[in-house]
């Protein structure tokens, strides 16, 4: 978070969403809409541009940077031209102890509340990853509204080639042998509505297609109709089967109240919750999973959020709810509190990857003190590891958000530590691949797989190691730009 040394009082506000990794989410305490408390400003003269963004982003720092004493004071404004590069030299302390990387970083306003508010993004509507030994290119996911998926492509589809129509192509292979991922990120071009790309594409089982693509604005599912809420009947028994995309998008809030009523209704109390690709988001959709999860622990503790010792008075000991407030995107504004349901789980097996972040992590930590040691279990891979969450601070005039770590967040039992991932935390790991050939919510797939057999009391491959991890996916890492948008802040690899 970030102020200005000048007259921050009227424009600077906390967003309504805190991120605990990439959520939003205003400090507890102040409601869903009241602005944050401003910093002090500065008697100097009011400055004007760049100057203008930097001494914002520096007083934000100054006040509510979580780790004050991480922070190399030595970093002048007057050294930088860019926010983002004086947020990383400031922030470089705590940078090289892993405990903020990439955590704190600028954005637009504008584009970020689009995708809070209606889950809005510009681009093909697909997220990829590249194979790190071959070279290859593959979608992880297609976005059911995205103009990719309407293509032809989806889960599996390997990306061959890429032309500005009317140009040569130019194959991915070459792309990536000649400048890397990044390579193929800028043949892609900006993520504007209206850009197009000829592109050349295998999907799965299928011939080879080659398409104009147009970047169009598309509202972003955060569940999917396709396989997001699966009831696997597993040898007589009901499982509930969650694929949940993101976080970060409010209306999030009523497809959760749909998936768990279901499940309710169909008295399932074993879950597999796959947030494998799940970089994070909303701290308050991340509090709302935790009360459809709750059982009888209504009134027991969630999660303790934590923020500097100057800004004690935000800390906050969030207990799980029977009663929420739901957000409508109509007014973009919440309505009143409603009495919500809950499942009973007596199982949960959570799939995780390298890129399952922040509100992510958040949920799965939260619910480890009210499952039995032997009934919860991390599926796939280590997890990336963030604690820490961010709250949101606007220059309006400028477009600009600054995102800066502000607070942790700790469960029940006071765990929070867990800035090398969660396989050191929870009690049960299994190690499975991620088959991208196979769709997401098939039992056959195999992390899907690995769950069900813990879910049967079978024993499985522990995930070994538990270093510092990245937005990882098993012999692929996510495609993600030097500086990435709003949208792919909290969606790595998405275009």
């Amino acid at each position: 978070m970030s102020f200005g040394r000048f007259a921050l009082s009227s424009t600077l506000a906390l967003a309504l969403v805190a991120c605990g990794g990439s959520d939003s989410s205003p400090p507890p305490g102040t409601g869903t809409s009241s602005p944050a408390p401003s910093p002090s400003p500065s008697p100097s003269p009011p400055p004007t541009g760049i100057q203008q963004q930097l001494e914002f982003a520096e007083d934000v720092l100054n006040e509510w940077y979580l780790f004050p004493d991480l922070l190399d004071n030595s970093v002048q404004t007057s050294d930088f031209s860019d926010v983002q590069a004086y947020l990383d030299a400031r922030v470089a302390p705590a940078r090289a102890q892993n405990i903020d990387r990439g955590f704190t970083f600028a954005t637009s306003i504008a584009e970020e509340n689009a995708l809070l508010n209606s889950g809005a993004s510009a681009g093909f509507g697909i997220l990829l990853a590249y194979d790190t030994t071959n070279n290859r290119v593959f979608l992880l996911e297609a976005y059911e509204a995205g103009n990719g998926f309407q293509a032809g492509m989806d889960r599996g589809t390997e990306l061959l080639g890429i032309a500005v129509p009317g140009q040569a192509e130019q194959t991915v292979s070459s792309l990536m042998a000649s400048g890397g991922p990044q390579a193929v990120i800028d043949a892609l071009g900006p993520s504007d509505p209206g850009v197009v790309r000829t592109l050349r594409f295998a999907p799965v089982g299928g011939a080879v297609i080659t398409a104009d693509v147009t970047k169009t604005v598309f509202d972003l599912d955060p569940i999917s109709d396709r396989y997001g809420s699966v009831i696997i009947d597993d040898g007589g028994k009901k499982v509930g089967y969650l694929n949940l995309r993101t976080f970060i998008v409010q209306t999030t809030d009523r497809q959760l109240q749909d998936v768990f009523d279901e499940f309710r209704d169909e008295g399932i109390t074993e879950f597999i919750i796959d947030l494998r690709y799940n970089g994070g988001g909303l701290v308050r959709i991340a509090n709302l999973m935790g009360d459809f999860l709750r059982g009888s622990n209504t009134g027991q503790v969630w999660s303790d959020t934590v923020y500097r010792d100057s800004k004690s008075e935000f800390d906050v000991l969030r207990l799980f709810s029977s009663s929420a407030v739901f957000f409508n995107p109509t007014t973009e504004s919440f309505g009143s509190s409603e009495a919500i349901n809950a499942v009973s789980p007596t199982k949960i097996a959570f799939i995780g990857r390298g890129g399952t972040a922040s509100a992510s992590e958040l949920v799965i930590n939260s619910m480890l003190p009210y499952l039995a040691s032997s009934n919860v279990a991390l599926i796939g891979t280590n997890t990336f590891g963030k604690p820490v969450g961010q709250n949101a601070f606007d220059l309006p005039e400028f477009d600009l958000r600054i995102r800066a770590t502000t607070f942790q967040t700790n469960n029940a039992a006071g765990g929070g530590d867990y800035y090398s991932g969660l396989a050191s935390v929870v009690p049960n790991t299994c190690a499975a691949n991620d088959d991208i050939f196979t769709p997401l919510g098939d039992p056959s797939e195999p992390s899907i797989a690995t769950a069900l057999a813990f879910l049967n009391g079978l024993s499985c491959t522990p995930i070994s190691g538990g270093g510092i991890t990245t937005q990882s996916v098993v012999g692929r890492e996510v495609m993600q730009p030097d500086r990435p948008n709003a949208v792919q802040f909290q969606i790595p690899g998405v275009f």
